[in-house]
């Protein structure tokens, strides 16, 4: 999620022009992902950003204004990182309003989630949101394929084919910390995880054979 942030936080300060005049960049989130019907800044923005966003770091986006959109793109997540895509109600968790962001982080009261979004004061800020107005987080895949690294991958292992694992463990939901490209206890851990979901299968966190052909087959509709 390094160049999701990067992308998103280069765009800080990004505001709406006041009057008739409309910022182009912000037309321009809408623009270059396709997003119809947004033809002045004033019109509520903030999915257009993410969309923009995810799109420029080659990952899943909706490709729709509407915030709560967001709830069916990549996969649900019960521990977020920051890059994670977090989506709040407003109103009331009934209403079709809320607001999507980019997560960053919990205050150390476990009140309040700081969130990297657009239309947030007008422009593209960094704000805090009551943690109970929180739908849903939300991890992105690549819109490119899936890389399954090739086997053996154990405690010690290094690299890109590491990172590789990690970033498909965590797509299911298997919480390996950060993609660091290094095999260990928390990763080893998260093999195992992945191992319980096959019957008879040893459960001993070595990514082997057997291990790959379960976790290519977890991608499979």
């Amino acid at each position: 999620m390094d160049e999701l942030l990067k992308i998103a936080f280069n765009e800080l300060g990004t505001e709406e022009i006041e009057g008739d005049q409309h910022n182009p960049q912000i037309l321009k989130y809408a623009s270059d992902t396709g997003i119809k019907g947004v033809t002045s800044d004033e019109i509520p923005w903030c999915s257009t950003f993410v969309n923009w966003v995810a799109w420029k770091a080659g990952l899943q986006h909706s490709g729709k204004p509407n915030a709560r959109s967001w709830l069916n793109v990549g996969t649900r997540v019960t521990t977020p990182e920051p890059g994670d895509i977090v989506v709040f109600w407003r109103e009331s968790p009934e209403s079709w309003k809320g607001h999507v962001g980019f997560f960053l982080g919990v205050s150390t009261d476990k009140k309040r989630v700081y969130c990297l979004g657009g239309n947030q004061g007008n422009r593209v800020s960094v704000s805090a949101y009551r943690l109970n107005t929180v739908l849903a987080f939300q991890r992105l895949a690549p819109v490119n394929k899936l890389v399954i690294p090739e086997p053996t991958l154990q405690l010690g292992s290094r690299g890109q084919a590491v990172v590789a694992l990690q970033d498909a463990l965590k797509l299911l939901n298997i919480d390996v910390g950060t993609s660091d490209g290094a095999f260990g206890p928390k990763t080893e851990t998260g093999v195992k995880e992945l191992q319980t979901r096959m019957p008879n299968l040893a459960i001993d966190g070595v990514y082997n054979d057997m291990t790959r052909d379960l976790l290519e087959s977890q991608f499979q509709a």
